[in-house]
């Protein structure tokens, strides 16, 4: 049975209701959204607390770089448009311009830098991968030690999280590991 922790990085929360209670499997993905807007982390938690909204996200980043949670690391969000995924996966949400390609600011990026390597440390995980192949990584069983960087448009017709982002990824998963 995992104990999970949430970060200390996250300098606002906001619990959205939505969500599925505890996890069913072990943290070994992280997915990162675009938000489609220079939101701040108090936006983002406004967005996520209506019930009526049937959407949330473990973390969020706003514009100036600020985390929010709005899904403890130890409950499922509903944010991928997949319950397999979600259920595996910590999500979040990075500001982003409101367009194609969905560009973030650099502190933004940042960021989302050091909080990957802040799940990834906190989860016991020594690599972030990035494969940049739908079928490759949703087949592929990550090792103990392995986390693995998965999209939204591998499940839903969205451009999320945008090409912006997803040109990055593999720069992400070097950083971080």
């Amino acid at each position: 049975n995992m104990t999970y922790t949430n970060s200390k990085l996250v300098s606002y929360t906001k619990l959205s209701p939505n969500h599925s209670g505890h996890r069913t499997h072990s943290i070994d993905r992280i997915t990162p959204h675009c938000v489609v807007g220079q939101c701040s982390v108090e936006t983002l938690g406004n967005i996520f607390a209506p019930t009526s909204r049937q959407a949330s996200c473990n973390y969020g980043i706003g514009s100036d770089g600020r985390v929010g949670m709005y899904v403890e690391e130890k409950n499922r969000s509903w944010c991928t448009s997949s319950n397999e995924n979600d259920q595996r996966a910590v999500t979040i949400e990075c500001a982003s311009g409101k367009v194609e390609p969905y560009a973030m600011n650099e502190v933004v990026y940042d960021r989302l830098i050091d909080l990957c390597v802040d799940i990834c440390q906190r989860n016991g995980k020594k690599k972030l991968l990035w494969f940049g192949d739908k079928d490759k990584s949703l087949s592929y069983q990550p090792k103990e030690d392995e986390m693995l960087i998965t999209v939204h448009r591998w499940f839903a017709n969205k451009s999320c999280p945008g090409n912006w982002l997803y040109a990055r990824l593999g720069d992400l998963a070097a950083k971080v590991t």
